[in-house]
This record gives structure tokens, C-alpha cells and sequence, in this order.
């Protein structure tokens, strides 16, 4: 009977967790499991939290908006985002105030398709809490000159034009391992100039949350994990500027087995959300 009791125990035991479903795993950059508790106590500690998302990710989405409420609860905060350009600036201010509502905010600004699934949940957390919320990236159309003229696009813009992406001359490493990676991606399509147009966003991003960091709070950014996947992009020019800086990457990534994180993902961030590869996409 003993017997029986014990077999029946592992059987109920191995089925019961052969029926768990997990949406997500964290991990660290060497690939060890890791725990949200363990991401939220070291966000706590930096200057500043570079959550690199998938932009049709719920999981993605659901993190980062839970993230920031708990960071909340211990710290001040100052949030931003690639998904509002910097001359928008004007525009989400005034919504975060209450000056305009979200109708005339959607008509003033360039805001995603996904703006209200996936982006608005944050900008109305900080609206709520009364938070800064920055809009970091350059305006797409000087991106687009970029990849057609390089650099030297940009000259022909005026000063206040200027105002709207990182000081130039952009400073700028082709030879980076990510920028590479996109080129071969691309098959050599846009050649240096698609590098130098990726350049210039995670240039102007890094610009623009330098530009307002406060010692006494901390700046939560998300974008693209792309653009601070393998501590470049914006991290990499982040610490051109403040070498000594405390920041905490997250990337996100997708898998068919969460039970360990791919090869080609170690070292991806400090921590790594690897997301079921069959994961509802928001669009």
C-alpha cells in the first residue's frame, strides 16, 4: 500500500508539473534562472533601467507597466520612451498635465498603432502619479535622411531643427558588433548609411535621457531591445558620457523551451525575458 501511495505521489507529482504552462522565464546574463524579485531589487540600485522590449509582445508590455509600478513604491521615477519623438514633447506634456485629453493627444502627436494596447498604460501611469515622461527618439524623418544622405544630411537642417536629435557631430561605431549583425541582416542593403540611421536614434535616445536625469530618481526607458541588446545602442553611448553610470539592461527574447536560455542569448543583458515562443502578438 506504501508503494503504491509513493508511485501515485510521483505520478501526480511529474503530471501536475508537466501541466504547468510558464509564459515567461527571467534570466540572468550568464543564463542562470533568475527571479523578478531579484530584477526589481537591482532596477532599486541603478541610475538607470534600459528595458529592451518586443514591440508586439504582451509580455513585454505587461513587465514593464509591473516593473515600474513596484520600482514606484521605493523610488522616484522619470520614465521615457523610443515611441514618442522628441518634437512631440510639447504635445505629451500637455496631455500629462490634463491640458488636451487622449482624443486631441492622438490627433497632435505621431503615436504608434499600438500606442493605446501597449504604450498608453504607461504614459497614464505617469499622468496619475505626476511623472515626467520624456519622448526620446529622434523625429523619423532625420532618421530617414540619415539612411539616404549619411551624417551629412543633417547639416541642412536649422538650429532649431537640430534641437530635435543629439548634438552633432554623432559620434559613431560602425564596427560594433550589433550594427554589423543588422547589416548582414539586411543583406548589405543602406550599407553604412542604415548603421548610421540606427546611430543616430540610439544616439539621440541616449542624448535625450542624459539630458534629464536626476541624482535622486530613476529613469526607466523602454524600447527596442535591439537598441540596448549586447550593451550597445543606447547603453553603449550612455556610458561614452558617464562611464561610471549604474544601469540595468533587460532584453527580451523568444523561445520555444524556457527551461534554458539559448546559447545565442547569454550576455544579451543583465537580465534576459525569454517569452513562449507562441506568445499572442498584440498586432
Amino acid at each position: 500500500m506504501k508503494k503504491i501511495l509513493c508511485g501515485l505521489l510521483v505520478w501526480v507529482t511529474v503530471f501536475g508539473f508537466s501541466q504547468d504552462k510558464k509564459a515567461y522565464q527571467l534570466f540572468d546574463a550568464k543564463g542562470k534562472k533568475t527571479t523578478y524579485k531579484k530584477l526589481l531589487k537591482a532596477s532599486e540600485k541603478s541610475q538607470l533601467v534600459l528595458f529592451g522590449e518586443y514591440h508586439d509582445n504582451p509580455i513585454s508590455h505587461w513587465l514593464q507597466l509591473s516593473l515600474t509600478k513596484d520600482l514606484y513604491q521605493t523610488k522616484s521615477l522619470i520614465l521615457g520612451a523610443e515611441m514618442i519623438e522628441r518634437d512631440n514633447q510639447k504635445q505629451l506634456n500637455k496631455y500629462l498635465s490634463g491640458e488636451i485629453n487622449q482624443k486631441a493627444f492622438d490627433t497632435l502627436a505621431r503615436l504608434w498603432n499600438n500606442y493605446k494596447t501597449d504604450y498608453k498604460p504607461l504614459v497614464d501611469f505617469a499622468k496619475e502619479n505626476q511623472l515626467k515622461f520624456i519622448a526620446t527618439n529622434i523625429p523619423r524623418r532625420y532618421a530617414s535622411m540619415v539612411y539616404r544622405g549619411g551624417f551629412k544630411a543633417l547639416d541642412t537642417l536649422s538650429a532649431t531643427q537640430k534641437d530635435w536629435i543629439a548634438p552633432l557631430p554623432i559620434k559613431y561605431d560602425g564596427s560594433l558588433p550589433q550594427y554589423q549583425k543588422m547589416l548582414e541582416m539586411a543583406q548589405g542593403h543602406g550599407g553604412d548609411n542604415l548603421l548610421k540611421a540606427q546611430a543616430v536614434k540610439d544616439a539621440t535616445m541616449s542624448y535625450s535621457i542624459m539630458q534629464n536625469l536626476d541624482p535622486n530618481s530613476v529613469f526607466v526607458h523602454y524600447h527596442g531591445s535591439y537598441h540596448s541588446d549586447f550593451y550597445e545602442g543606447i547603453y553603449w553611448y550612455v556610458k561614452q558620457e558617464r562611464p561610471e553610470m549604474k544601469i540595468v539592461t533587460i532584453a527580451t527574447v523568444s523561445q520555444k523551451d524556457l527551461s534554458k536560455l539559448e546559447k545565442e542569448h547569454l550576455k544579451k543583458a543583465d537580465f534576459i525575458l525569454v517569452v513562449d515562443e507562441d506568445m499572442t502578438k498584440t498586432y
